[in-house]
């Protein structure tokens, strides 16, 4: 074995790594309370998709269009929450979504009924 791949095989177990990314659906309280900031809040918690200046997950420019029927304004003409389905992959460890996939808005009635969800 060359050096290399050694090297590549042992960046797989340093801690924080992840070994394999797969995609998984998460749904509940989209929130993008400000410029820049968009997290969704799950059962598992809350997952941090992006913050002003700071993390961005790959694939936020394809976030369609959420501020529709069933946008919640809480902050200047369109910041607020939704409820959304997204396919994205995470780091669970720093509960950070790492790439979006995918985004679907759900009528808000759905989140309110899942007992599973705080209330966003």
């Amino acid at each position: 074995m060359t050096p290399k791949v050694i090297a590549l095989g042992l960046w797989f177990l340093l801690p924080g790594v992840p070994c394999a990314l797969s995609a998984e659906r998460r749904c509940g309280w989209l929130g993008n309370p400000t410029p820049g900031n968009w997290s969704l809040l799950d059962r598992d918690g809350t997952w941090l998709l992006s913050s002003q200046g700071g993390h961005e997950a790959e694939g936020m420019e394809a976030m369609p269009d959420m501020t529709g029927a069933g946008w919640v304004v809480t902050n200047g003409v369109s910041y607020g929450h939704g409820c959304a389905c997204l396919t994205v992959e995470t780091d669970a460890q720093g509960r950070r979504i790492l790439r979006l996939l995918a985004a679907q808005t759900l009528p808000l009635a759905r989140c309110r009924a899942d007992r599973s969800l705080p209330p966003p």
